[in-house]
């Protein structure tokens, strides 16, 4: 019988952490939780779940504090979660399925991580993570910030998804931004990693200039995860177009096509520059490119599926109203309405197209 062990770091998680543990609680054989210097309940509220709390001294460094969490597993397999995470109750029954039935051949299991979903239920942005690993192959985490868990061997890929649930703590949103400050100061060398994520610490906090520059100079290296180097030209054109530069960000967009074939995301910014510039029969080809296109199941990179659903038809159906064709914008704005049932735009336009069809009918 598989064994596992959930390996915590938290820090002030006290309106979270209960509501984390109870979905997971029952599933585990053992529970460590990290802690790097919380002042409120959290440490409280975890005893009521394990007496293996541990300390560690904060060091601007995740990867060492998730390091030293998964030194005192002591189970076959090490799941981690962070304090805001959750299991849905589908997910909890997988996850127990999946814990029966586990080769011990197999050294990583990715699962999905849904980071936000939409008011119907959509989930709206997710990726795939290492979530469930051997204890004995000892995998590290690398990277003092954005950390990433180090795999390799035997890799599976579950349907099994963690649920991120924010709240309305307080959190300290500038911390992983000093921390590459600090590093910069310093004198550190970045890795290509490292360029990337703190070009996107800078473009979070609208110092877009700065981030343009190390977006360029992670794209320069040459070295980057394929998927982080797509994701570049999309936040590249986000900065341009904060700046003001509607040629740059369009170029921007075009430019994750050096790199991979169209991705459903550039297919819906490519056709909304030429929406804006009233070229409707080229946004038409851009936007029904993006409702083809999909990816693969084993996709480990962020992904956001409104580019190639809901979001693509509704653009159709505001190009297909621009050049009188309303029929054809009525069935797009429906398919829309089936993912946003409740969509007060789309629901508007439904009213408007049925209207337009009816005159259309009784001039006939």
């Amino acid at each position: 019988m598989n064994s596992i062990s959930l390996c915590m770091i938290v820090k002030n998680e006290e309106l979270v952490i209960e509501r984390c543990l109870t979905s997971i609680a029952d599933i585990v054989d053992e529970i460590i939780v990290v802690d790097t210097g919380s002042t409120d309940r959290t440490k409280e509220i975890v005893q009521s779940f394990t007496k293996s709390i541990f300390d560690f001294e904060w060091i601007d460094d995740f990867s060492a504090a998730r390091n030293f969490a998964f030194s005192k597993a002591t189970q076959n397999y090490i799941l981690w979660l962070d304090a805001d995470d959750v299991l849905l109750e589908e997910d909890r029954n997988k996850l127990k399925s999946l814990k029966e039935a586990l080769s011990p051949t197999v050294d990583s299991v990715t699962m999905l991580y849904h980071l936000s979903s939409d008011e119907y239920g959509n989930v709206t942005f997710s990726l795939r993570r290492n979530r469930l690993v051997k204890r004995e192959r000892a995998f590290r985490w690398i990277g003092p910030v954005h950390e990433y868990l180090e795999v390799y061997g035997h890799v599976i890929n579950s349907d099994i998804a963690i649920t991120h649930l924010s709240s309305d703590q307080d959190s300290d949103i500038g911390r992983n931004l000093r921390i590459y400050q600090n590093r910069e100061i310093a004198g550190e060398s970045f890795t290509p990693r490292d360029l990337f994520y703190y070009a996107n610490e800078l473009k979070d906090h609208r110092q877009f200039e700065k981030a343009i520059d190390y977006y360029e100079r992670f794209l320069h290296t040459e070295k980057g995860w394929i998927e982080d180097i797509i994701t570049t030209c999309g936040k590249l054109s986000d900065c341009h177009h904060e700046l003001g530069n509607k040629q740059l960000a369009l170029e921007s967009s075009i430019r994750s096509l050096h790199y991979a074939s169209p991705r459903a995301e550039f297919c819906c910014r490519i056709g909304y520059h030429f929406l804006e510039n009233h070229h409707y029969d080229t946004a038409i080809f851009w936007y029904k490119l993006a409702i083809q296109l999909d990816l693969p199941p084993d996709y480990m990179g962020f992904h956001n599926p409104s580019y190639s659903t809901w979001l693509p038809h509704l653009q159709l159906a505001v190009c297909y109203d621009r050049i009188g064709s309303y029929m054809l914008a009525n069935e797009h704005n429906e398919t829309a309405l089936a993912y946003r049932p409740e969509d007060k735009t789309m629901l508007a336009n439904q009213a408007y197209f049925r209207n337009k069809l009816q005159e259309l009918e009784s001039q006939s």
